[in-house]
């Protein structure tokens, strides 16, 4: 389970780099049940930031992401997408890699487990 928290000061809580590390790429973990992907989150890309070293992702967890600001091109789609855009991605999904736009990408994340549906 994920910690209680009432509204509290998002921004006091420090970006840190984000995993796999990649310059440019860090993220605020704004609650978590201390196991892989369960975790609420933002993550920012630095502008023009290119993930492609990291390749294509999968992973075993629910992901649901809204951009809050900026944009993200998928360069394997060859999709943008803005502020305003959401995402649901079931365990498995392939996405990614992704460009930054030229003012970067915040977004909000939601991540939980398969076996908590």
């Amino acid at each position: 389970m994920k910690a209680e928290r009432e509204f509290a000061p998002v921004h006091e809580i420090p970006f840190t780099p984000a995993e796999p590390p990649l310059d440019g790429l860090d993220e605020r973990i704004i609650t978590t049940a201390g196991k892989p992907g369960v975790v609420t989150r933002m993550l920012r890309f630095a502008p023009g930031l290119d993930t492609s070293r990291n390749g294509t992702l999968t992973h075993d967890f629910w992901e649901e992401v809204y951009i809050l600001e900026g944009e993200m091109t998928d360069l394997r789609l060859g999709q943008t997408f803005v502020a305003g855009d959401y995402a649901c991605r079931p365990p498995g999904m392939e996405h990614g890699p992704w460009q930054a736009g030229d003012a970067g990408c915040l977004t909000f994340e939601v991540r939980y487990s398969a076996d908590t549906l």
